[in-house]
């Protein structure tokens, strides 16, 4: 779905380099500079983030996307190796590979000692494997939990392409231990920051079920409409409001009007305005089938939207605590999911306290610490 221009912060900007920290070359590797989706938004903030704290920042991706997300001016240079897809995987494959990774290879070159290159997608590691990247330090990200990437394709690229970088970077404590015991001894965690702080959190006086995702198969919204199919006959004055696009959406609709749920579902499409989304509701739902540390959750949170979801991660279970600041049902039972919805929509003292406790809790990822453990680590790595 469409997100707007990824800020420090709406409320405080991270200072300028005030620290001992040395000023580093940092590049950020992805799939794609501008691809639609939470890696894009992290490495944009990230980066930000970055270069205002005085380091020299380059963001670079492999392809153009496909769906491209909305970035705003941004104050560093971005590059993409290639102009179109590249070719198919095969002997054209391998010599593109090399031709683009000398490329790469230029960009690290032109660094200054220390350098630091942050490979955010497994994909991309594949072209940066074949770079030259002696004298670097080079960390590689998953961005998912372990149990749903282990399920993909992605996996055995991971054991390979990460194994020996100077850090393989999970998002929680609980998926590190994971891939330790997979013998990625380099493995260790960092959480998201938070994407933005409101200054005005939301009221909580509309009678609105907020969900905000990609109209995919990992996101769950046919689950979230069953769910909706149970709850809304006990409260016909709510509506449930759905942002974002993607391929299922008319799949999603015919599922919709089937349930019989076209009188209390809006269709918002996407939305560049994400904090005045989540204003305009009271419960947020989140019905994934994997994440990793989803940002939506953390923008709900700290906004003051107490949120119901499925427990599909550890990052959902570090962000939500279950029962003080907002609800967890158990993966994929959308009758569970149901009466945790109800039973926030039935009670606003509950929809109240709740969403206080997040705003306030949400705040111990904000980007002035998250940042300085990025720092401290590259301090670690280059001892």
């Amino acid at each position: 779905m469409k997100r707007p221009p990824v800020p420090v912060s709406t409320s405080a900007s991270v200072p300028v380099a005030v620290n001992s920290e040395p000023r580093r070359d940092v590049f950020f590797v992805s799939n794609s500079v501008d691809e639609l989706g939470g890696v894009t938004s992290w490495s944009h903030q990230m980066a930000r983030l970055f270069t205002g704290r005085g380091h020299r920042v380059h963001v670079v991706g492999i392809t153009p996307s496909e769906v491209v997300q909305e970035l705003g001016e941004v104050p560093y240079p971005t590059t993409t190796l290639y102009a179109g897809q590249p070719p198919r995987p095969g002997r054209a494959r391998t010599a593109s590979m090399r031709e683009q990774a000398t490329k790469l290879t230029a960009l690290f070159r032109a660094a200054r000692p220390g350098a630091v290159v942050i490979v955010t997608q497994v994909w991309a590691m594949e072209w940066v494997a074949q770079a030259d990247t002696r004298g670097l330090t080079v960390i590689g990200m998953s961005h998912e939990a372990f149990a749903y990437c282990r399920t993909s394709s992605r996996f055995p690229r991971v054991l390979k392409h990460y194994r020996d970088v100077d850090r393989m970077l999970a998002l929680t404590r609980e998926d590190a231990d994971l891939w330790i015991g997979q013998g990625m001894n380099n493995a260790s965690y960092l959480p998201n920051p938070l994407p933005f702080m409101p200054e005005v959190p939301s009221p909580r006086t509309a009678k609105v079920v907020v969900s905000i995702g990609r109209l995919h198969h990992q996101k769950g919204i046919d689950m979230l409409l069953d769910s909706w199919a149970e709850v809304a006959p006990r409260h016909p004055d709510w509506h449930l409001r759905i942002y974002g696009s993607g391929e299922e959406e008319e799949i999603l609709r015919k599922q919709c009007t089937a349930l019989g749920l076209d009188g209390s579902v809006d269709w918002m499409g996407p939305t560049s305005d994400v904090p005045g989304a989540l204003r305009g509701g009271s419960v947020f739902a989140q019905s994934s089938r994997g994440e990793g540390f989803p940002l939506a959750l953390m923008e709900a949170m700290v906004t003051a939207v107490p949120c119901v979801a499925f427990d599909c991660a550890p990052g959902v279970r570090e962000i939500v605590h279950d029962g003080e600041d907002g609800l967890l049902a158990t993966l994929g039972n959308t009758g569970e999911l149901a009466r945790r919805l109800d039973r926030l929509m039935s009670d606003k003292e509950l929809r109240d306290s709740m969403g206080e406790r997040a705003r306030s809790n949400i705040q111990r990822y904000t980007p002035e610490t998250v940042v300085r453990r990025w720092e401290d680590l590259f301090t670690f790595l280059e001892r």
